[in-house]
């Protein structure tokens, strides 16, 4: 039986920016639901929804005081029925962002928390008296300054790994447990497919609070000088995680995709070990590539860690974009050589083996905006402006139309539109068969088809230096057994992506009669291939085996 979750395709929404429905500059439920059509025709699986439920909105949504309700920005609990209903009825399945390892200082449960140190729930969340007066440990908060915020009515420190008004949940109390599984069957109850969980790799604290390591960091943060051995990652995480599987699958079809949060320059085997033998996370994303140039070598290298690093029975996810780095057209951004790595960059994401999640807007090249200091909103960029500018960059307005505020809102957006919106949108980009739009319809249904492509194999395969090649045989081919099984070639597809600026030829040593399927450089893809092909500069091809 076919796991949608493994074969198929998930676009990040970011519910702020998609689509503004009421004209109050926020996007919205409605909205979403307004391009419902859109996606379907795109060729997606499913979206993942940032956060929607009630928040006084410190972190954007990240910072959750009711998990049961939808905050007013973004419409009711009526509209998010009506949206599971419509993406459904359009074979589209809906995952939500679960925010577990913290809540809104505003919360409930915070609320009775703090109310007294003898309260009933005050194990709810971390809580210390301190040592002599001062905090119980040196943990950094990822948001800056320490971990440990002193609560003035009782006296003691709370623990928040990010902002001070987002205090950590403490994972450790099985009533913890057992209230944040309710909140999540709350929303499967009502026929939500599953959650990405926000820094899944933070559930767990070390029970003695031991100090960190210092390190040697590149940032400005006091955080990345430390080494988190302490306050994430703990060992004890993949026996909750193993019992948090468990309670999933008691739903049928459901899923869980995991943030795991790693250091630059990234720990794809560290990603990988929370999918533990395919009996804990049904996906972990590793973002080592978010920190990789554009570069064959390096991607390979990243990859193939990842790759090698993730059980026989466990299932990779790939993804280059998301809400909180920059957005990979400009990472990878070269003057005019940057739309044909864009183009090149659609291939590897969705014929790499793994689950392909694309973030809004990439499918039309939506770029990293530039906001003015004055219309800074996220607190990283407001606390660390100019060195870190925040991620505000990464969350523009998607760009639907060439029209005043791209057709996202019909008054000033709450992030800037991008300049380049009458070039770059969806309404222009869906008319010609020859934009990015366009190339990620004409991918998304090549991988459809094709076995090889959405459920197969991986080996990379021998190429030149600048190359990234790779062959994607179908399921239940010779290549996923040992060396010595017949070499009898079998239906498949190979994926060569050219990383330079020349022109590179590449020979085929693979048996059969192989025939081009798509290229990236308009005019160039479909024949019979002999013994080799010519890539050019920022190339990516993908062939076709016929045994």
């Amino acid at each position: 039986m076919a796991c949608w979750w493994k074969n198929g395709i998930v676009y990040q929404i970011y519910p702020r920016s998609f689509q503004d429905s009421n004209g109050d500059g926020i996007g919205d439920i409605p909205g979403i639901i307004s391009r419902l059509d859109y996606l379907r025709d795109l060729g997606v699986d499913a979206v993942w929804l940032s956060p929607i439920f009630q928040s006084p909105m410190a972190d954007f949504g990240y910072d959750i005081s009711d998990y049961r309700a939808i905050d007013p920005v973004f419409g009711s609990l009526a509209d998010f029925d009506r949206l599971l209903a419509e993406a459904h009825a359009r074979g589209i399945r809906v995952l939500l962002d679960g925010v577990f390892n913290h809540t809104s200082e505003k919360h409930p449960w915070f609320l009775e928390s703090a109310s007294s140190r003898s309260n009933p729930k005050r194990d709810w969340y971390l809580w210390n008296p301190g040592i002599k007066g001062k905090p119980p440990s040196n943990w950094m908060a990822v948001f800056g300054g320490r971990v440990w915020e002193k609560h003035p009515a009782t006296g003691e420190y709370y623990m928040h790994a990010f902002l001070k008004e987002q205090p950590d949940l403490n994972w450790h109390n099985p009533e913890v447990r057992k209230a944040v599984f309710g909140e999540m069957k709350f929303w499967l109850d009502r026929g939500v497919d599953g959650f990405r969980l926000d820094v899944v790799n933070y559930y767990l604290k070390d029970a003695e609070l031991r100090n960190n390591p210092f390190t040697m960091g590149e940032y400005p943060r006091p955080y990345d000088l430390q080494s988190h051995v302490y306050d994430r990652d703990r060992p004890e995480m993949h026996a909750l995680l193993r019992e948090l599987r468990t309670m999933i699958d008691t739903y049928p079809d459901r899923m869980t995709v995991g943030e795991v949060m790693v250091d630059k320059p990234g720990n794809p085997e560290l990603s990988a070990s929370y999918l533990g033998a395919g009996d804990e996370l049904h996906l972990a994303f590793d973002f080592t590539v978010f920190w990789r140039k554009w570069n064959a070598e390096s991607f390979r290298e990243a990859i193939g860690r990842y790759y090698s690093g993730i059980h026989e029975k466990a299932w990779p996810v790939i993804t280059f974009s998301n809400h909180d780095k920059p957005r990979a057209i400009d990472r990878y951004q070269n003057g005019p050589e940057t739309v044909y790595r864009a183009r090149a960059a659609a291939v590897l994401l969705l014929t790499l083996r793994g689950t392909p999640f694309i973030y809004y807007g990439e499918e039309i090249g939506l770029r990293q905006g530039k906001i003015p200091r004055k219309r800074i909103v996220d607190p990283l960029g407001v606390k660390y402006w100019p060195v870190n500018p925040g991620r505000d960059g990464e969350r523009t307005p998607m760009q639907w139309t060439g029209e005043t505020h791209a057709g996202f809102s019909t008054v000033e957006p709450w992030l800037p539109v991008n300049r380049d919106h009458q070039r770059v949108n969806a309404q222009g980009e869906s008319q010609d068969p020859h934009s990015l739009l366009s190339l990620y319809k004409k991918i998304i249904s090549i991988r459809r088809d094709r076995p090889a492509l959405h459920s197969g194999s991986f080996r990379e395969l021998p190429a030149p230096k600048g190359v990234f090649a790779f062959l994607r045989d179908a399921p239940g081919a010779h290549s996923e057994l040992s060396e010595e099984a017949s070499p009898e070639p079998v239906k498949g597809c190979a994926v060569f992506v050219n990383f330079t600026s020349a022109a590179v030829r590449c020979s085929l040593s693979e048996p059969g009669v192989w025939k081009g399927v798509f290229s990236t450089h308009t005019g160039k893809g479909e024949g019979k291939v002999e013994a080799g092909i010519i890539l050019q500069p920022d190339e990516a091809v993908i062939l076709e085996r016929n045994p």
